[in-house]
C-alpha cells in the first residue's frame, strides 16, 4: 500500500472542522457527542499553578488549585451547593426561567443512598449538551427546548509555546455566550456562584452518616472589590493558618461593566442558603448582596445581566483566579517549599488585575498557536494525541518552585501525587516540554545534574525536596534513567545551541556516562555491553544485557561523544564510540533472534550468562528473558528524534517493529488474563507490555500483562519513523479511541496515576511526520520531503513550512532561529552562504528552490 495514501486515509475531520474560521473563531479538533460526555473534564490552569476543570457538561470539576490533587473534589459535599454558573433568562411578556448552565445528568449518576447522587442534582439544567475541543480551548455547546436561548461554554487558558509565564497564568477564564432564538429581545442574566473554601482542600474530612465531608474552611470573608479594569468578589480567610498549604486567595471576577453581587448568603439550615440564592437570582436576574458571613465558608456569587436583541448573541465572560503559596515538599508534607508562580502575584486578584490588559493578546496567540498546530499535514488522531496530552504540563503532576525549577511527579492519584523526584525513568519518555518550552527542560536539566548527580557520577532516580538536601543524602541510580537523561540533555543543548550550558554542566554530564563503567556496574568491563544489576522503569532489577537498557546507553554514548567533541575532549570521545561500535555489534549478533532483541539473564552475584533452559538453574525473580517487550528500542526511538542515527542494524530494528506488532498488539482484550492493573479492558485493543512467543518465565516482570500509553507511544512512534505509517498509526488511534469522553477522560492519560508524564511521548508522533529536527547547534532545520505543511517548534520559535514538489517556505511565527543550512528527509540540502537570524517580529519567511537546490529568498 502506498505510503502517502496510508497516511491521508487517517487526515479527516479535525482539519476540515479547523478551517474556514474567521480570526477569532475557537479551532475545534475533536467533537464528542451528547454519549460521550461523563468523564471528560479539561483542565484550566496555568504550567505549575493547579486547575480547575471544565466537564464536558458545562460543570466545574476537580478544584485542584491548593497545591494538591483532587479528582472528584468539588470544594464542599457532594450536593446543590458546589461551584456553578446559572442563567436568567426572561422573554418580554412571559415568566422568567433559571437554569443551572449544566448539561443533563447521566443515566448512571441517579442512584444515591441520600437523595445527593451527584452535585446540582435538584437544579434544572439544559436537556442537550455536546462538547468540541482543540486543546487548551474546550468549548460545551446547550440547547433545551423549553429556553428561546443556546449557549455555548468556553473555557481555556493561554498555552503559548516558548512563552513560559503567559503559559503559567493561575486562571480559569470562562466565557457563555448566550444567543438569543427569537424574532424579540431578552433580558438575560448569568451568575457564577461558589463557596469561599480557602483551607478545604480535601484532606482533611470527617465521617458523616452519608460518607466523608472536607472541612478547614474558617473565618473565611468574602470582599467586593471594584477597579479599572475587573470587579468581583474577593475571596481571603482570617481564620486559616497562614501556613497550611490551602490558605490563599481567590478570586470571581469580571470585566463587565454592570454586576451585582451577594458577599454571603442566609444560614444553611435545611439547605436554606442555596434556597435563598435561587430565589433572589431567579426574581429578576440581578442579586440583593447580604451581610457578611453567616458561616466559615460564605457563599459568593456574581451576575451579570444584559439585553440579548433578537437572533442575536451576547458574551458573559468571568475569570477564576487563586494564589496558594505554602506548596509543601513531596516527602512529608511538611516543610513549605513554595510556588514559583505566588512569587510572580501578590495575591488572586493581583492575578487578574495585572493579566486582564493581556488577555485578549494572550487568546490571540493562543488561537494562533493552535490554529497553526492543526494545519499541519498529519493525521488527526496524531495531533490528538500530541494535543490533548499537553494538558498533563497544567496538571497537578507539574509544579514549580520559586527558583524556576519545573518539577514533577509521575503522575497523580486522586488526592496526592504518585511517585516523586522528577523521576528519570519516566520523564525520559516524553518530548512535549523541550519542544514546546526549551527554558523549563533546563530547569529540569539543572536539577538532574546539579542536585541529583554525585561527584562519581551516579545520578540519583528522583530528587528530594528542597533541592539542597540532595548533597547529603543517596538513591538508586537507574540504568535506564539515567542513560536517558544524558540524551535529554543533548536534545535541551541541540535544540537551544546553547553552548554556555554545555559548559556548565559538561563535568557532570561526563561524569554521569562514566558511571556506566564503575567496577562491578551496568557495564564495568566497558565493552558495551551490560551485564551487571539494571534497576528500571519496570521498578526492578534486571540482570544482563537486554534491549531496552541497551538502547538507552547506545544513545547516550552517542550523544556524549557528540557533546565530547564540542568540548574539545576528543580522547573521551574516541572512548565513547569505541564502547558503541562493540556494544552495538554484540547486541546484534546475540540478543537479536531473527524478530526481536531478548533479554540474556546474568547471574545477580557473578554476572555470568545463565542457561534458563536448564531447570536446575535458578532465574532471579521479575526477568524480561525471552520477552518481546513493547518499548524494547526506546532508546532508539529517543535516537531518532535527535538524530542521532541507528543504533544497531537497521534491518534488525525494521524487523523488531514488526514483530512488536504482530505479538504485542491485542485486538481485543476481553480474553485476556491481567494479574496487574487493567489500563485496557474488554474489547479495546492496544500494545501489551510484553508477548512471549517462546514461554513466558515463572515470575516476569510486574506489569508484563499491562497496557499503558506512554510505551505504547514510544513504540508507536518509532514505528513512524521507520516508515511503517500504518503500524503506528493504528497504535495510536487505539490508544485515543480508548479515552472518548464515555469511558476515560480525553484530557488524561494514566498510568500510575493520572495525567501521568510519560504520555507527552505522544508528541513525538508530530515530529515523526513531520520530519522535523533542528540543530541549534550547526544551524539546520529539516522536514519531511512529502509535500505537505508542518507546524515546528524547537522550544524557543515556533512557525511552518509549506513543502511543495520545488519549492519549501519557512515561517516564523513565534520568536526566532539561527539557520544555515534547509534540509529534507530524502537528503535534499540547501546550505546558505552565511548564517542568518530569522524571526517572527520580522515578519521572516524563508523560500528554498528543492529542484535547483537553492536559496530563492529571505523576506
Amino acid at each position: 500500500m502506498n505510503k502517502s495514501i496510508i497516511f491521508l486515509s487517517y487526515f479527516c475531520l479535525g482539519s476540515l472542522l479547523s478551517t474556514g474560521q474567521n480570526q477569532n473563531e475557537w479551532p475545534v479538533l475533536k467533537h464528542y457527542d451528547h454519549d460521550h460526555l461523563l468523564h471528560i473534564a479539561l483542565p484550566l490552569g496555568g504550567i505549575g499553578t493547579g486547575t480547575v476543570s471544565l466537564g464536558g457538561r458545562g460543570e466545574l470539576r476537580d478544584w485542584e488549585i491548593m497545591n494538591k490533587p483532587g479528582k472528584n473534589f468539588s470544594t464542599m459535599p457532594a450536593g446543590n451547593q458546589t461551584p456553578f454558573f446559572a442563567i436568567y433568562v426572561k422573554p418580554r411578556g412571559e415568566e422568567p426561567m433559571t437554569k443551572a448552565l449544566i448539561g443533563p445528568v447521566d443515566d448512571s449518576e441517579y442512584m444515591n443512598s441520600a437523595g445527593c447522587p451527584v452535585n446540582h442534582h435538584g437544579m434544572p439544567r439544559f436537556s442537550s449538551a455536546s462538547f468540541d475541543a482543540a486543546y487548551p480551548f474546550g468549548q460545551v455547546n446547550l440547547t433545551d427546548e423549553t429556553l428561546p436561548v443556546s449557549v455555548r461554554i468556553k473555557g481555556y487558558n493561554p498555552f503559548i509555546p516558548g512563552d513560559v509565564d503567559a503559559s503559567s497564568i493561575p486562571v480559569a477564564i470562562l466565557r457563555y455566550e448566550v444567543s438569543n432564538l427569537t424574532n424579540a429581545a431578552i433580558e438575560v442574566a448569568v451568575c457564577g456562584t461558589m463557596r469561599n473554601f480557602i483551607g478545604t482542600d480535601g484532606s482533611k474530612v470527617y465521617k458523616t452518616w452519608t460518607g466523608y465531608d472536607p472541612y478547614g474552611a474558617k473565618k473565611n470573608i468574602n470582599t467586593f472589590r471594584e477597579t479599572a479594569h475587573i470587579r468581583g468578589i474577593y475571596m481571603t480567610s482570617d481564620g486559616v493558618d497562614p501556613n497550611d498549604q490551602a490558605w490563599g486567595t481567590i478570586a470571581l471576577t469580571t470585566a463587565e461593566k454592570e454586576v451585582s453581587f451577594r458577599r454571603s448568603s442566609i444560614p444553611n439550615d435545611w439547605e436554606n442558603a442555596i434556597l435563598n440564592f435561587w430565589d433572589d437570582f431567579s426574581d429578576d436576574g440581578i442579586l440583593a448582596d447580604r451581610e457578611q458571613p453567616v458561616d466559615d465558608n460564605p457563599m459568593a456569587s456574581l451576575a451579570v445581566k444584559k439585553i440579548i436583541p433578537p437572533k442575536s448573541t451576547q458574551t458573559f465572560a468571568f475569570y477564576i483566579t487563586w494564589h496558594f503559596p505554602n506548596r509543601m515538599d513531596w516527602n512529608d508534607g511538611k516543610n513549605i517549599v513554595g510556588n514559583y508562580y505566588t512569587t510572580r502575584y501578590n495575591d488572586a486578584w493581583d492575578v487578574i488585575e495585572k493579566e486582564a490588559p493581556h488577555m485578549p493578546e494572550y487568546e490571540n496567540r493562543t488561537i494562533r498557536f493552535v490554529r497553526t498546530f492543526l494545519s499541519s499535514t498529519i493525521p488527526d488522531v496524531v495531533k490528538e494525541a500530541a494535543l490533548f496530552n499537553l494538558s498533563t504540563l497544567r496538571s497537578q503532576t507539574v509544579f514549580r518552585l520559586p527558583s524556576g525549577h519545573m518539577m514533577g511527579w509521575e503522575g497523580v492519584m486522586n488526592e496526592a501525587g504518585s511517585c516523586y523526584g522528577n523521576c528519570t525513568h519516566v520523564w525520559n519518555y516524553e518530548t512535549a516540554t523541550s519542544f514546546l518550552f526549551g527554558e523549563l527542560a533546563k530547569t529540569m536539566r539543572d536539577v538532574e545534574f546539579t542536585y541529583g548527580t554525585k561527584e562519581n557520577g551516579k545520578m540519583m532516580n528522583r530528587v528530594n525536596l528542597p533541592l539542597e538536601s540532595n548533597f547529603s543524602i543517596d538513591h538508586v541510580a537507574a540504568a535506564d534513567g539515567q542513560m536517558g537523561t544524558i540524551m535529554r540533555f543533548y536534545r535541551d543543548w541541540m535544540l537551544s545551541g546553547d553552548h554556555a550550558f554545555l559548559q556548565k554542566y559538561w563535568p557532570k554530564v561526563k561524569a554521569s556516562m562514566s558511571y556506566a563503567w564503575i567496577e562491578h556496574g551496568w557495564d564495568g568491563n566497558q565493552d558495551g555491553v551490560e551485564e551487571g544489576r539494571q534497576h528500571n522503569t519496570m521498578d526492578v532489577d534486571y540482570f544482563g544485557p537486554n534491549p531496552q537498557m541497551q538502547f538507552w546507553y547506545f544513545g547516550a554514548l552517542k550523544a556524549t561523544a557528540v557533546m565530547a567533541r564540542a568540548m574539545k575532549d576528543y580522547a573521551f570521545a574516541d572512548k565513547c564510540d569505541k564502547i558503541f561500535a562493540s556494544g552495538s555489534h554484540w547486541v546484534d549478533e546475540h540478543l537479536f533472534n531473527g524478530e526481536y532483541y531478548e533479554h540474556k539473564i546474568t547471574d545477580p552475584n557473578t554476572f555470568e550468562f545463565l542457561n534458563i533452559n536448564n531447570p536446575g538453574v535458578e532465574i532471579p525473580k521479575f526477568q524480561l528473558g525471552p520477552g518481546c517487550l513493547v518499548d524494547q528500542l526506546v532508546g532508539q526511538y529517543m535516537a531518532h528524534v535527535l538524530e542521532l542515527g541507528y543504533l544497531a542494524d537497521r534491518n534488525n530494528i525494521r524487523t523488531t517493529y514488526q514483530t512488536i506488532m504482530k505479538y504485542n498488539y491485542i485486538p481485543g482484550f476481553e480474553n485476556r488474563f491481567n494479574n496487574m492493573r487493567s489500563y485496557v479492558m474488554g474489547k479495546e485493543s492496544g500494545l501489551v507490555m510484553a508477548s512471549w512467543p517462546k514461554g513466558r518465565l515463572e515470575v516476569p516482570f510486574p506489569y508484563f500483562a499491562e497496557s499503558m500509553t506512554g510505551f505504547e507511544y514510544a513504540a508507536a512512534v518509532g514505528m513512524l519513523y521507520e516508515g511503517q505509517i500504518e503500524d503506528g498509526l493504528k497504535c495510536i488511534q487505539s490508544i485515543r479511541e480508548r479515552f472518548d469522553g464515555k469511558k476515560r477522560n480525553p484530557f488524561n492519560e494514566p498510568e500510575c496515576g493520572y495525567h501521568y508524564s510519560r504520555a507527552m511521548a505522544s508528541w513525538s508522533g508530530v515530529l515523526a511526520l513531520t520530519g522535523f529536527h533542528y540543530s541549534g547547534i550547526n544551524h539546520t532545520i529539516t522536514f519531511s520531503s512529502n509535500p505537505g505543511v508542518y507546524f515546528w517548534s524547537n522550544g524557543y520559535a515556533w512557525g511552518t513550512c509549506r513543502v511543495d514538489k520545488e519549492k519549501a517556505t519557512l515561517t516564523i511565527l513565534s520568536g526566532s532561529i539561527a539557520l544555515s543550512r534547509f534540509a529534507l528527509t530524502d537528503g535534499n540540502s540547501v546550505k546558505l552562504k552565511k548564517s542568518i537570524i530569522l524571526s517572527a517580529e520580522g515578519n521572516d519567511n524563508l523560500s528554498i528552490d528543492i529542484k535547483n537546490n537553492k536559496r530563492i529568498t529571505i523576506h
